[in-house]
């Protein structure tokens, strides 16, 4: 049989290679086909004939319409006076474009407005959104515009249009937050100022919202020195001295020296000038801040212009400054200076020589107080009740006690007592040497010599013993204070409150918080807190939830850390469906709470075995912060206004 021959295809066709060096045809590896390109899914429509189909011209707008034609009103026009116009070809579905006259203004307007800022539009979107869903009731869906409430008039006008809404920032900021916010838009010129705060429509004369104002954020010195020059000249009636003197405090208490004497001119313009006041806070703030030689030499250069010898005496100014200097514990330098004043032309009298014995007094320094009653005596000065109270208090500090009660037996037979100060100079003795029972007796002997204690004597004593954890004799003394007429202040109340939330149960507070209320004591939104910690975490769940109502009640708003107490207190007697409720509220408020407090109802509702409660929380906790980070953001750039 003949060999059979192989087919090689394209290797048959190849160039032999010369004889002796034989190889292999070479491979060739084919590419795969590539599949065909995708096309676009097109909705399918009418095939039109190409001859049928409108040609592409040029559309103008059409002349008016001419005399005579039915649309143009005139006479004797027939409609073929009418020129045709070519129909403009039908939109595809995806260029049809529904322009009416509102869709195109609204168009203007977006344009516009992206022209005129600068910032980028996702920031604005997310700013937009954030202050839309504050009073959204559910996190995830935008609040429609709150409708003001108006009143409704016996005979409304049909014709007449309704009021404009109050716009968002009027419900979201408070009217401290709407003044400060003007500042950071920073508007051009002293009139553009002006008229955005005036815009705002703020009644800032008033003595609580020019505090709240001026006291916190953070304004600075000419800020301050504006809006004192807008709230002056745009009242009605002319403010009074007390009014302006909070501005003059909160410049010295921030250090802005170099702003008070604008401030002093402003007022000096519109015809309110300095008092003594005035002269006592700036010296005061002064003096605070460690500028005791300024201080000095304001009474001699004058450096604010307030005129010393016009607007006081200048005895007065000095006995002012005197006093600011014991008060802050100064008492070197204002000893120099009562010695110096000796040979000025007006004398001391007793009360600069009173205070400069209490100054010494605070530091138990018997010598130096014994040097300037010395002193009081040679410039014909005899020493009276209050002198005697200043050397009782020099001893006990001294740790003298007894011969303080020898000093108080003396002054009683030299018929300068006993009297209520006498006695709390006895009892701050005994006090301070921790000896609580010999307080309490001359405390008895005070009401029975017909000396009332005063807020003084409680406090001290009340403190006293809670500091040695003697609750039930500083809950006694708290009646007494409460069945002798003397209400605490605010302050004194939270001082109260605050070392008994810091051991054993909060019962004793809670007993003195509702004794405060019932007596119409004012309670700080700081012992509300204390007490909705402690007793939150003690497990008091019903209890959180009445003091919450009832702090709502007294004007004080939630805030972050109140939402975390409550949810806290809730969690820790297993109450999750009601932490879930109060987590959504503070949501729906504007908060959002903390990782800690976050991730321990997870956890609580994971071990019930609700894991669609808390996979839904999760989603409503992670938008609340991508809310809560676009507000802090529109805060910080002054988009909240």
């Amino acid at each position: 049989t003949a060999p059979k021959k192989w087919d090689l295809g394209r290797a048959s066709r190849l160039p032999l290679p010369p004889t002796g060096s034989f190889s292999p045809p070479p491979r060739t590896r084919r590419r795969p086909a590539r599949p065909p390109p995708r096309q676009p899914i097109v909705p399918a429509r009418a095939a039109v004939p190409r001859q049928h189909r409108p040609e592409r011209r040029e559309y103008r707008t059409p002349p008016p319409p001419a005399a005579g034609h039915p649309l143009g009103g005139g006479e004797g026009g027939s409609p073929s006076d009418l020129t045709p116009h070519p129909v403009p070809p039908p939109l595809r579905p995806q260029q049809r474009v529904f322009q009416t006259p509102v869709s195109v203004e609204m168009a203007r307007r977006l344009l516009l407005l992206r022209r005129s800022h600068s910032y980028s539009t996702s920031a604005a979107d997310m700013v937009v959104s954030s202050i839309r869903l504050l009073s959204a009731t559910d996190p995830t869906k935008s609040a429609p515009t709150p409708t003001p409430l108006h009143l409704v008039s016996p005979n409304p006008d049909p014709v007449a249009a309704p009021p404009p809404p109050p716009p968002t920032t009027t419900i979201l900021l408070s009217p401290a937050d709407r003044l400060r916010g003007v500042f950071l838009q920073k508007p051009p010129g002293r009139a553009a100022l002006h008229r955005a705060l005036s815009f705002t429509g703020l009644d800032a004369l008033s003595p609580e919202v020019l505090s709240d104002v001026v006291s916190r954020g953070n304004l600075s010195g000419s800020a301050t020195v504006d809006l004192l020059d807008w709230a002056i000249s745009n009242a009605k009636l002319p403010p009074s001295v007390h009014t302006c003197n909070i501005v003059v405090r909160a410049l010295g208490r921030r250090k802005f020296f170099s702003s008070v004497e604008p401030a002093l001119e402003v007022m000096r313009k519109n015809g309110i000038f300095p008092d003594l006041t005035t002269l006592q806070i700036i010296m005061d703030t002064l003096v605070a801040a460690r500028q005791v030689n300024k201080a000095v030499q304001l009474l001699e250069s004058d450096q604010f212009g307030l005129g010393i010898g016009q607007t006081c005496h200048r005895k007065e100014a000095f006995s002012a400054l005197i006093e600011c200097l014991f008060r802050r514990s100064h008492v070197g330098v204002a000893s120099s200076l009562v010695q110096v004043a000796r040979g000025e032309p007006f004398n001391l009298d007793k009360q600069v020589y009173n205070d400069v014995l209490g100054g010494w007094a605070r530091f138990g320094r018997v010598d130096k107080l014994q040097h300037f009653w010395a002193m009081m005596l040679e410039d014909g000065l005899v020493p009276d009740d209050v002198s005697h109270c200043h050397l009782i208090e020099a001893l006990g500090r001294a740790g003298q006690a007894e011969e303080a009660v020898r000093v108080f037996e003396k002054m009683v037979q030299e018929g300068y007592g006993p009297t209520t100060m006498a006695y709390n100079a006895l009892v701050f003795n005994f006090i301070s040497l921790g000896d609580l029972d010999r307080s309490i007796k001359y405390y008895k002997d005070m009401v029975e010599n017909n000396c009332p204690p005063n807020s003084d004597t409680y406090c001290k004593m009340i403190r006293a013993h809670l500091k040695a954890r003697r609750v039930a004799d500083a809950l006694q003394m708290f009646d007494d204070m409460l069945a002798q007429g003397v209400l605490p202040d605010t302050g004194v109340i939270t001082s109260f409150i605050e070392p008994l939330c810091t051991f054993g149960p909060p019962h004793a507070a809670l007993m003195i918080y509702q004794k405060s209320r019932k007596a119409g004591c004012t309670i700080s939104l700081k012992a509300y807190k204390l007490l909705l910690e402690r007793l939150a975490r003690f497990g008091k769940s019903g209890t959180v939830l009445n003091i919450w109502e009832e702090m709502q009640e007294s004007g004080y708003p939630s805030d972050k850390e109140i939402y975390e107490f409550i949810v806290n207190g809730l969690c820790n007697v297993g109450k999750v469906d009601a932490a879930v409720s109060v987590v959504e509220e503070s949501l729906r408020k504007g908060f959002c709470l903390g990782r800690v407090i976050y991730s321990k109802l997870n956890d609580r509702l994971l071990e019930m075995d609700k894991v669609e409660t808390a996979y839904s929380l999760s989603k409503k906790i992670k938008h609340g912060r991508t809310l809560a980070n676009s507000r802090n953001y529109c805060r910080a750039n002054g988009w909240h206004l």
